[in-house]
């Protein structure tokens, strides 16, 4: 079938508003709570629905096109991110590493949870769980390349204070993950069974995109 190989109509439709959807709460107040100099984000809300719906294909191009929006926000484009600002003048080829590839490998992994989930349980569960997949795997990819990236910069290593990595981030993301992690769970999980009983959502039969 067609629908294998390439998005069929209804599926760009899908696509084009979730990456609007994701565009207008970049660029808004709506996407982000800033407290402190990390975020909690709810973008990670369209590209959790978009690997529900059309798979990893889906999930990375809206986890790209999240990374880039994060990316700008170190240059004041679409908002300014205070530790996005630091890193990008660090080094600003590795701020875009550390912005942009979390958020498209966030969106590719979703789409296999999904799948994987999806032959061994039910819809509502598996959405409820890539809902959770999508902002854990968002804080613990995004704070992984930025140690590993900017680890041994100055900046960090003041943040971290001698504290063990681990430590270190748990406290540092502390209550934002946990917002993040309940909001997608939740609202992921209610938006996917709308969509599954729209038949937006590919049943166990029908092949998803790789």
């Amino acid at each position: 079938m067609k629908a294998n190989t390439k998005f069929n109509t209804s599926q760009l439709v899908i696509l084009g508003l979730m990456t609007a959807i994701l565009l207008l709460m970049a660029y808004t107040p709506l996407g982000y709570l800033n407290i402190g100099p990390l975020a909690i984000t709810f973008n990670v809300i369209p590209i959790a629905i978009a690997a529900i719906t059309l798979g990893p294909v889906g999930g990375a191009i809206t986890g790209g096109v999240f990374g880039l929006t994060s990316f700008l926000q170190c240059i004041g484009v679409g908002g300014t991110s205070a530790m996005g600002v630091i890193l990008f003048e660090i080094n600003p080829v590795l701020a875009f590493i550390q912005r942009f590839v979390p958020r498209f490998l966030d969106g590719l992994l979703l789409g296999y949870i999904f799948r994987g989930m999806r032959k061994i349980t039910n819809i509502s569960i598996a959405s409820f769980v890539t809902g959770f997949c999508s902002a854990f795997l968002n804080t613990a990819l995004f704070m992984s390349a930025l140690v590993l990236l900017f680890g041994n910069t100055e900046y960090l290593q003041g943040l971290i204070g001698g504290k063990n990595i681990i430590l270190f981030i748990c406290g540092f993301v502390g209550i934002n993950a946990v917002c993040e992690m309940i909001s997608s769970t939740l609202i992921t999980g209610a938006v996917a069974m709308a969509l599954y009983k729209a038949h937006f959502v590919p049943s166990v039969s029908q092949k998803m995109h790789v």
